[in-house]
């Protein structure tokens, strides 16, 4: 079933649907009423035909009744639909007063959104916690090593929480993902595999013609661990690695199988993960295992499998290197630490003595030993050693100078040099030394060579000894392919880059530190701070996302102070931007009634900006309007107060601020001296006089009556009393009234007062005005009787002529005779016999008429018939005539040379003459 409010007619639109409504059910939401496209915030929306308080109005009961049926059950069908017409209204009204408070609320409570975020987090806050509540209830449970993998899981939860740091992305839980095995970053599938195929390129850039044989290495772009490159992936797995393609669960972590994670603690202990599939590094094992201390001396305890090493903070008790002391540490993990003590010891030649640490017993002194050496002439010349000074370097058989003579010689004497060459391979590693045998280094090479420069470009005729560099600077690129090498005389193995890398890296906050290089720089390794307006609540994220990171929601109370004149505002929680308005109640004294102002506080009211500029066409863009704050003064106080109205109609409660002598708009009603009329003069104040007892009759300040006399005239009287408005009878009508006459011709005067009491034969007289009635009579002449009322006699004397049927024979009668047919005249046997000589006549004229006719037709055929006839000849004629010539025809040949020849000659005669 639909609900109610959309089977109201006229539920959509701006309430223009007839008001009313079908029957609904009683458990039906009603959303608006009738006049349900009314403004947001009216409540009980008007129904056309109803008032406000719900009962019809008679235009809507007239309606009602004229759309009823004539018969007895009308009526009752007209109440019946009224009835619930009304009680539809009170529902629509009602559901109309709950849906605007609970937009009234939503509007106006900051704090319910936030609530509802803070249960969430708790909730969810709750949930985390009991997950790791079995790393935590048993002995020696450590929560801070829980701190980084309960971090991973509330990322992962929370949305946009895991960033890629190689697109600088969010990760979506429908997108797949590779986690790393050294730092546990999220990167995107696509992402870390174009990342692996460009580091690999660019480490075999060198060695083009290796790439796909050789195993290159790549680094993650976090921690730089190195992967082979047949760990770079391919296909999209769990967090724990068992399923391909995780489906996407919202019951489960993102990107998680939902199966136990079974991973191999690290370090390895021999025990599994028991969390489900899970981002991050697994948790401290869970395992409690029986071990002993470090030191072995205490008990073995049951511990957790992750802190089973302990220490029981016994003395160590372990002998140190130095032999002579014992470890007084309390017992401890690993060797025992050098001993700390301080003693007196002699060097390793015995000379001298020091203080020195007992660890490190074994020294040497800076002095030379200085024994005589076996031979007895020479002396020992080590610096403090140990054991024997050894033979005399100089006992034995000893080379020249040149390596190429021996000689057995006492080691008092040096051995002489043979004679023969040097031949030493010299410093330049071509030549020889050319010299005798000789103590000491041979010379400089001093031959001249051709000489290549290092870089191979450039000879030169020098000295063997001298280095040959030209000035051409290397145009190589160098291994960042992006700068020269610019060395002189480079030989081909430029060096790498030495300048800085300064890319903007994909935060756009940093630029990238590490020497120029290829391909994309490594993501910036900062992370960012994002916090709330107070500072208190902190979220880290990596650098670059804090532009699309929302600052995270704080659960502290706004510490601003109040921007209005109240001591507190009212309770919210941190945020950004300006606080929300101020709703508290005003409550300042008004300073003319003393009251306190009830209105919500208007210390910083919006209002629109006026007088701004204004478009002067329309290509330009009509700005938005501007508001600005500022504070408005108290608005009216609305306390009511009961006050009487001028006229004393009426007590009613007005404003405190509009409280004073006041109009109720009826009228006066008072009666007017004339005791005819009443004041209508708006309700306005009356000065009553001791005299004057009666509240109905007039004051001084009342109207006073103007109007004429409105008393009822005696019958037939047009005019009105001539006196003003009066107490008592009007007098009698004087006035003379303009009347016409029976034959509506003459205009007589006559006092109204005789017209108004004369009988019907005194209004006849009159009436009459004494002349002849002008009206025609039915045979066309006047009525010969004086002006008189109603249809004239039929008594016509007239005399008039009357005429046989031929008009020959006349004769004067009365009309009246004439109109009664009692008189007629006959035509006598003269008139017959002039008919009959007309009537022949008439049939001679005829006779010859029509004889006339036929002679003109009969030519007419005749004439035609010959016509016909000559056609033949005269066209046999026309083929034979000859044409003949004219007399310019026949000679124009002959006289066009002879006027030719006339010509020239009377050209002639004229030159001549002239001559």
């Amino acid at each position: 079933m639909e609900a109610s409010w959309r089977q109201v007619a006229g539920g959509r639109g701006r309430a223009r649907g007839r008001g009313t409504a079908a029957p609904s059910s009683g458990n039906g939401v009603h959303l608006r009423g009738a006049g349900g496209g009314r403004e947001k915030g009216s409540v009980g929306a008007a129904v056309p035909g109803l008032s406000p308080g719900g009962a019809a109005t008679p235009a809507a009961a007239g309606s009602s009744a004229r759309r009823c049926p004539a018969g007895s059950e009308a009526p009752q069908t007209s109440v019946a639909g009224e009835l619930m017409s009304q009680k539809k209204f009170e529902e629509i009204k009602k559901a109309n007063q709950a849906a605007a408070k609970k937009i009234v609320e939503e509007h106006f409570s900051s704090s319910s959104e936030e609530e509802g975020d803070e249960d969430f987090e708790g909730k969810r806050g709750k949930i985390v916690a009991n997950t790791f509540i079995t790393y935590t209830t048993q002995t020696d449970g450590d929560v801070r090593e829980l701190e980084r993998t309960k971090q991973y899981v509330n990322e992962a939860f929370q949305a946009g929480a895991m960033t890629c740091l190689i697109c600088i992305a969010s990760v979506k839980r429908n997108q797949a993902v590779w986690s790393c095995s050294g730092c546990f970053c999220i990167f995107h599938m696509p992402c870390i595999q174009k990342w692996a195929k460009d580091s690999q390129f660019l480490v075999s850039s060198l060695t083009d013609d290796d790439f796909g044989k050789r195993d290159y290495p790549w680094p993650c772009p976090k921690c730089r661990f190195e992967y082979k490159r047949s760990d770079t992936p391919s296909r999209y797995y769990c967090y724990c690695g068992k399923v391909e393609d995780p489906p996407l669960d919202p019951w489960l972590v993102p990107h998680s199988c939902g199966q136990v994670c079974e991973r191999d603690f690290k370090p390895s202990c021999g025990h599994k993960c028991l969390l489900l599939c899970h981002p991050g590094p697994c948790p401290p094992c869970p395992k409690m295992v029986t071990t002993t201390c470090y030191c072995k001396k205490a008990k073995p305890i049951p511990r957790r499998c992750s802190a089973k090493e302990w220490s029981c903070q016994l003395p160590c008790g372990r002998k140190l290197l130095c032999g002579q002391h014992k470890c007084e540490n309390p017992c401890h993990a690993g060797s025992c630490p050098p001993c700390p003590r301080v003693s007196r010891q002699k060097c390793v030649c015995g000379k001298r003595v020091a203080e020195r640490s007992c660890a490190s017993p074994l020294w040497h002194c800076d002095q030379v030993c200085g024994k005589t050496l076996p031979c007895g002439n020479h002396t020992c010349e080590q610096v403090c050693h140990v054991g024997a000074c050894g033979d005399c370097p100089r006992s034995g058989k000893r080379f020249c100078p040149c390596q190429k003579s021996k000689f057995s010689l006492p080691c008092t004497e040096d051995v002489p040099t043979c004679g023969d060459s040097c031949d030493k391979v010299l410093e330049c590693g071509i030549h020889r030394c050319s010299q005798r045998c000789h103590r000491g280094p041979c010379e400089t090479c001093r031959q001249e060579v051709e000489k290549h420069c290092r870089c191979g470009k450039h000879t030169k005729r020098m000295p063997c000894h001298k280095p040959y560099l030209c000035e051409t600077k290397c145009v190589k690129m160098r291994d960042c392919q992006k700068h020269q090498c610019r060395r002189k005389c480079c030989p081909g193995n430029c060096p790498p880059c030495d300048q800085n890398c300064g890319r903007t890296l994909g935060c756009r906050n940093h630029k990238c530190p590490s020497v120029c290089h290829r391909g994309s720089c490594y993501p910036c390794p900062e992370t960012v701070d994002v916090k709330c307006n107070c500072g208190n609540t902190k979220v880290t994220v990596p650098c670059g996302r804090e532009r699309t990171t929302r600052p995270p929601k704080c659960k502290e109370q706004c510490s601003r102070p109040p921007t209005c004149h109240h001591t507190s505002q009212e309770k919210h929680r941190c945020h950004f931007g300006s606080c929300p308005p101020c709703h508290q109640p005003c409550q300042k004294v008004l300073e003319k009634c003393g009251h306190l102002c009830p209105a919500p506080c208007h210390d910083q009211a919006l209002i629109k900006q006026t007088g701004r500029h204004q478009p002067t066409g329309p290509w330009e863009q009509p700005s938005e309007p501007a508001f600005i704050q500022t504070a408005l003064p108290c608005p009216p106080c609305q306390v009511p107060i009961p006050m009487e109205c001028l006229g004393k109609h009426e007590v009613s409660p007005l404003p405190c601020h509009a409280v004073g002598p006041y109009s109720c708009k009826r009228a006066c009603g008072r009666t007017l001296t004339c005791q005819n009329h009443t004041c209508m003069k708006e309700c306005h104040k009356v000065t009553e006089t001791d005299s004057c007892t009666d509240k109905k009759k007039a004051g001084p300040e009342c109207l006073h009556c103007e109007e004429g006399c409105s008393k009822s005239r005696p019958s037939g009287c047009p005019h009105p009393c001539v006196l003003p408005c009066h107490p008592g009878e009007c007098p009698p009508c004087v006035q003379m009234l303009r009347i016409k006459c029976h034959c509506k011709i003459t205009s007589l005067y006559v006092e109204c007062r005789k017209i108004t009491t004369a009988d019907v034969n005194e209004k006849n007289l009159l009436s009459c005005c004494k002349n002849q009635c002008p009206k025609e009579l039915p045979c066309g002449h006047r009525c010969k009787e004086m002006c008189h009322p109603g249809e004239c006699p039929f008594n016509c004397n007239q005399k008039v002529k009357l005429r046989c049927p031929c008009k020959r024979i006349k004769k004067e009668v009365q009309c009246n005779k004439v109109r009664e047919n009692q008189i007629s005249i006959e035509c006598d046997t003269t008139c017959k016999e002039m008919k009959q000589k007309a009537s022949e006549l008439k049939e001679a004229e005829a006779k010859a008429a029509l004889e006339e006719e036929k002679r003109r037709q009969q030519a007419e055929l005749e004439a035609f018939e010959n016509r016909l006839k000559g056609r033949r000849k005269k066209n046999r004629k026309r083929d034979e005539v000859a044409v003949e010539l004219t007399l310019w025809q026949k000679y124009k040949y002959y006289l066009f040379p002879l006027c030719a020849i006339v010509v020239v000659v009377f050209a002639w005669y004229i030159a001549n003459a002239v001559d």
